[in-house]
């Protein structure tokens, strides 16, 4: 279950409903806010750039309840929750507005309507890499936990790759692939989750580009140049990943996966067909266990 942010009885004197009185004399309106997220980061931090600032959610229901007037209330639950789903940590709002004064002609205590809505699927690239231990085997694995995961939809996984390791120690070469999907959790709640994934498969970060048994890096959070990109240069969340336009054993895959793929570099967005054509990709092959089954 997802962190919770509730923010209740939210007052003012709107004019919504079907009667003529209604618009014209208003009428108290209450609303309650649910939003979930995943709040582990302002836990860690106590930056409110981490959470979700409920002093700004307020204030976009109370002008919702004051504007415009709506016929129903659940057309003015609807216009609150595709607000507050415009703060970019928030995955699900609850809203439910309270309508105490209805004219409903008998006696009652309250009227509200509920509405649930969760953020719009947004494109997201990941990509995997191993090269200790049982690597075909956790690939595999990998795969199939991004396929399994409840943030993810219509992952799709490429070929498996092998190739040479770029800095760090010596070591073992690579095996590598791109998932491409949409997800509905927000980018540092993903991140968190593909963290949780490599720790499931045995993942220690010990050694600056050593060996590791898994490596999930989320390159790309949202279509570039779109409202729902995910632009961070935060240690923790560094979003496009900054060298993901050089490295070959992430552009070979990806473009497996998605031919028509296209990544931001700088102010620029270029296709990655275009990106390939300027590095190396000589230490790059498709690996002769390819795993690339693991789709959906």
């Amino acid at each position: 279950m997802a962190d919770r942010i509730v923010l209740s009885g939210v007052r003012g004197t709107g004019h919504h409903g079907v009667f003529d009185h209604e618009k014209r004399d208003g009428q108290v309106f209450v609303v309650d806010v649910a939003v979930e997220a995943d709040l582990a980061g302002a836990g860690a931090t106590d930056d409110l750039v981490d959470t979700v600032n409920y002093g700004e959610i307020g204030a976009q229901v109370l002008a919702r309840i004051e504007g415009e007037p709506f016929d129903l209330i659940e057309a003015l639950a609807e216009a609150i929750a595709g607000d507050v789903l415009t703060h970019r940590l928030v995955d699900e709002v609850t809203v439910t507005v309270h309508k105490p004064q209805a004219p409903v002609g008998v006696p009652f205590g309250d009227v509200t309507v509920s509405v649930t809505r969760t953020r719009d699927l947004v494109p997201v690239v990941i990509a995997l890499g191993a090269n200790f231990g049982d690597v075909e085997g956790t690939l595999f694995s990998a795969g199939t936990a991004l396929i399994g995961c409840p943030g993810l939809a219509g992952v799709e996984i490429s070929q498996a790759f092998e190739t040479e390791p770029v800095g760090g120690p010596e070591q073992p070469t690579y095996t590598n692939q791109v998932a491409v999907a949409r997800s509905r959790w927000s980018a540092p709640r993903l991140l968190r989750a593909l963290h949780r994934i490599e720790a499931e498969h045995g993942r220690t970060r010990e050694i600056r580009w050593g060996a590791r048994t898994l490596d999930l890096d989320l390159i790309q959070y949202g279509t570039p140049g779109s409202p729902e990109e995910w632009l961070s240069d935060r240690p923790e969340l560094t979003l496009p990943h900054p060298r993901a336009h050089e490295r070959a054993f992430v552009l070979v895959p990806w473009l497996d996966a998605d031919p028509h793929a296209r990544l931001r570099v700088g102010e620029d967005v270029v296709a990655v067909s275009e990106l390939l054509a300027t590095v190396d990709i000589s230490g790059v092959r498709v690996s002769d266990a390819d795993e690339g089954g693991c789709c959906s």
